[in-house]
């Protein structure tokens, strides 16, 4: 399976409509947002940055776990 990088502009709802596993990195970090209705309308740097967090550090991350799971299947 060939997953694409995720970067800071994407869509909030469209990476966890890809990435549905991602969802507990989200809540592990008490970033709501990924459950919230903004998720269609936020970013991830603009949901993550208003919670104080690192969004570089966020968004490697999120890579590192879809790599994880890619290297699993």
């Amino acid at each position: 399976m060939n997953k694409k990088k995720i970067t800071k502009n994407a869509n909030i709802r469209e990476v966890l409509a890809e990435y549905p596993q991602l969802l507990e990195v989200f809540l592990d970090h008490e970033i709501a947002c990924a459950t919230c209705h903004m998720s269609a309308f936020e970013t991830i740097e603009e949901g993550v940055s208003s919670h104080g967090i690192d969004v570089d550090k966020f968004i490697q991350l999120l890579n590192d776990h879809i790599e994880f799971v890619k290297t699993e299947d």
